[in-house]
């Protein structure tokens, strides 16, 4: 795992040229560029550009994060296509030039909805690069960031053509952790300790270490801020994706160079895999107490991607695997507000309403005292526990 902060890196000749064409590709985009038009199985439109390589080569899809646009990709594009990779980016729907509702608009519920259009979207846009002349269709790679993460997992898991992926800063699901598990697949991952959505870094380290594959890199940086916006910060990202995508995909497809210093698996990684496993909940309890015989304080594992387990499991239906992992979290963290919201989410999910109800107003007595959690994030517990117990409170109709 690279952790620099004041890096000295032995670049190879690919990446040092890749280098000096970023500064003429990012203000001037390639003479093969071109921008068009899919058409999506609703009829929607999604707004597209293609970068073609001068000669026959592979494909890369580059999937955009949540919080930007296709645009955030055109200069990794443009080194791409110059070092004989087609490459097709688009706008999700909801995003940049593609139609659909303005996806920072929509309530959660309407989220939903729209990001269910996501994988046949994805899969058109793949359709479409695979048809290109010159794209070696059995020779795929899917780049993405933050929410691109998941969307590049379930394509290359939807996908046997995809050989390689690379990862910025983001999270799957249970589904997309399972392939990653089983898959051989080369897998470039990197993110930046100052990302505005702490999460995603924590996340991704985890993803790196349940990858089963050996044939895999982490780029880890102190400075540059979530997915793509790393590229201005450090130039010499795109370089290095470029070049994974080169040996990957050109000189060794499917392939990539195992680490020679692989970077040991923490605890608490270790641990979120136990959870994330059948009658892995129980394990980790026995293993959270006799840690605690010895540091009556100790932690196996972060609360914030344990509740995010819990509130998959929730989504998923499973309602009394979430109450199950919730109680966990809030055994390993009984002074934060937040397991205990949550576990009230669980439980009056499962309808038990009376644990729903003491849980609710467990978070709002730990509020009081809280010194943890910012004014935003106590006031979002409050207001999420407020209202599960005026839900409570009201007669049944």
């Amino acid at each position: 795992m690279l952790s620099p902060s004041k890096p000295r890196r032995i670049l190879s000749s690919r990446i040092l040229s890749s280098l000096l064409f970023a500064a003429t590709c990012a203000s001037s985009l390639s003479a093969a560029e071109r921008t068009l038009d899919l058409t999506a199985a609703d009829g929607l439109n999604l707004k597209a550009t293609y970068f073609a390589a001068a000669n026959p080569g592979p494909g890369v899809l580059l999937l955009h994060q949540c919080n930007r646009r296709r645009k955030v990709w055109d200069g990794l594009a443009c080194q791409l296509s110059a070092a004989g990779v087609n490459v097709l980016t688009f706008d999700l729907r909801g995003f940049g030039e593609s139609g659909g509702d303005r996806f920072d608009k929509l309530p959660p519920e309407q989220v939903a909805q729209l990001q269910a259009h996501w994988p046949s979207d994805i899969d058109l846009a793949l359709q479409f690069l695979e048809s290109q002349p010159g794209v070696q269709r059995d020779v795929i790679g899917i780049g993405g960031a933050s929410c691109g993460v998941n969307n590049s997992v379930q394509a290359a898991l939807r996908h046997p053509e995809v050989k390689s992926l690379v990862l910025l800063s983001g999270n799957t699901d249970f589904n997309g952790r399972k392939f990653l598990r089983q898959a051989r697949l080369p897998i470039f991952f990197a993110a930046a300790d100052d990302d505005e959505f702490p999460l995603s870094v924590k996340a991704l380290q985890w993803l790196y270490t349940l990858t089963a594959d050996p044939e895999k890199k982490f780029v880890r940086y102190s400075t540059g801020g979530h997915g793509a916006d790393i590229f201005p910060v450090h130039p010499e990202l795109p370089a290095l994706i470029t070049d994974w995508f080169v040996t990957t995909l050109i000189k060794t497809p499917g392939h990539a160079p195992v680490p020679k210093d692989a970077p040991p698996i923490s605890q608490d990684f270790a641990a979120l895999d136990l959870i994330d496993q059948p009658g892995g909940v129980a394990r980790a309890s026995r293993q959270l107490a006799a840690a605690r015989r010895h540091d009556a304080k100790a932690t196996i594992f972060p609360e914030d991607l344990v509740n995010i387990l819990g509130y998959e499991r929730l989504q998923s239906g499973d309602t009394k695997g979430a109450v199950e992992i919730m109680k966990l979290n809030a055994e390993a963290y009984p002074d934060s507000p937040n397991v205990y919201d949550s576990l009230s989410d669980a439980y009056l999910a499962d309808g038990q309403k009376d644990q729903a109800r003491l849980n609710a107003e467990k978070a709002l007595q730990l509020l009081t005292t809280d010194t943890t959690d910012d004014e935003a994030r106590r006031n979002g517990i409050k207001a999420s526990a407020e209202q599960k117990l005026t839900q409570l409170k009201a007669p049944a109709k």
